[in-house]
């Protein structure tokens, strides 16, 4: 999809980071202020998403990674460090699933190998359903607060719902098609690169045994937990998530 729009500071190695549903590259604004002194840093917006709501969003997660593929393809960038958020973890699965010599090194946060999320907070049908009765503002901030240990009043939540709520609704209700069709479970073995599992231990989306699943079949994987965090430790404890990614960005 050409001319996917994104955003980009620094220089170095490339480090791509790929939102989740109802997300945005602007989610990542802490991320690329924080690593752009060592990296290339790229946060592209998802098809539907974001600052790409104007385009149609992707049928498949396939499509998705196809469509940052391409971007980072038009960039002249063949090889890259790549973390992954939630439904863009599972992106990120795929990119590296279909381009393994590109992608150095794996970061799978808040994420798992199987679309429909045994033991989500609800399941995807539901989401499916009041999508359409309630619409995209109404389902992100509905959605958003089981991403906080602290729900509605975590400090990062108007943020990320300003963000989400910019998604068109065929992309919000494509998106979630997309995932519940989707399995990289037989993929995991031929993951051979590097590749960081990071999990906050109060995550309603993706339970222990989806982490579990990718730890202890992606080859050459390490895990970290990150006690007292929901979904989106990159903004409950930014510091913290920091330091773990730089940490096994910059390992020899």
């Amino acid at each position: 999809m050409p001319g996917l729009p994104y955003l980009r500071a620094g220089s170095g190695p490339a480090l791509v980071f790929v939102h989740g549903y109802l997300g945005g590259a602007a989610q990542w604004a802490q991320e690329i202020e924080r690593f752009k002194d060592a990296f290339d840093v790229i946060a592209p917006n998802l098809p539907g998403f974001g600052a790409a709501a104007d385009r149609p969003g992707c049928a498949s997660i396939e499509e998705m990674a196809a469509a940052v593929l391409g971007l980072l393809d038009e960039l002249g960038i063949a090889e890259f460090l790549l973390v992954g958020h939630s439904m863009g973890g599972m992106i990120a699965q795929q990119m590296a699933a279909d381009r393994p010599d590109a992608v150095k090194r794996l970061v799978l946060y808040g994420t798992g190998p199987l679309g429909l999320m045994p033991d989500r907070f609800e399941p995807i049908d539901t989401s499916r359903e009041r999508l359409l009765a309630d619409g995209v503002d109404c389902t992100i901030r509905r959605i958003g607060a089981t991403w906080f240990r602290a729900g509605a009043a975590a400090a990062a939540y108007p943020l990320l719902v300003e963000i989400g709520a910019r998604a068109n609704p065929q992309a919000a209700m494509a998106g979630l098609g997309a995932m519940a069709a989707w399995d990289g479970r037989a993929a995991l073995p031929r993951l051979s690169m590097p590749t960081l599992v990071l999990w906050g231990d109060c995550d309603k989306s993706y339970r222990w045994p989806q982490i579990h699943t990718l730890w202890s079949n992606i080859p050459d994987a390490r895990l970290s937990v990150v006690p007292g965090t929901s979904h989106a430790v990159h903004l409950e404890k930014p510091g913290f998530f920091h330091s773990i990614l730089a940490d096994f960005l910059t390992e020899p």
